[in-house]
């Protein structure tokens, strides 16, 4: 039989009624228990047994684990997080000064930078509270000569 032929046959069985899914004991006792504790649990386990390619969860997996990595790193980056795990020495003592103090410049500036967006906010937020009282005042000082010609007629 050629390797063409073999591939037909096995895509038939796969995908034609035969042996297609995870008909695997586990997956089989898991199927049951489901029924037992809740038919939709059952079934559920029963269509992923049916139409699941046995590679499939194993794929999921790891593309999910690749997402929230990928997620993680971001937003440590954006966040300005940095491990704060033991740092391994080079057994180059002039180079681990070098860097333990570089990383201590870099860490300074950072706490200096988030008091400086810190401080912005807080200008943003006065500005905004003051805008926004003026808009009020000016909306009460037009609502409120309405107001008397209306009680006085």
């Amino acid at each position: 039989m050629s390797d063409s032929a073999v591939h037909k046959v096995s895509h038939r069985r796969n995908y034609c009624g035969g042996a297609r899914g995870n008909w695997k004991p586990l997956n089989i006792v898991a199927m049951v228990a489901g029924f037992i504790i809740f038919w939709p649990v059952g079934l559920a386990i029963l269509f992923y047994n049916i139409f699941a390619e046995p590679g499939d969860f194993t794929r999921y997996v790891d593309r999910v684990k690749e997402r929230f990595s990928n997620w993680h790193d971001d937003h440590h980056r954006r966040h300005g997080y940095r491990s704060y795990a033991p740092r391994r020495h080079t057994g180059n003592a002039a180079f681990d000064d070098y860097r333990d103090e570089t990383l201590r410049r870099l860490d300074e500036e950072r706490r200096r930078l988030e008091e400086e967006v810190h401080a912005f906010r807080e200008f943003q937020e006065e500005l905004k509270r003051k805008k926004d009282r003026e808009e009020f005042d000016r909306f009460m000082a037009e609502r409120n000569p309405r107001r008397e010609t209306e009680d006085e007629a």
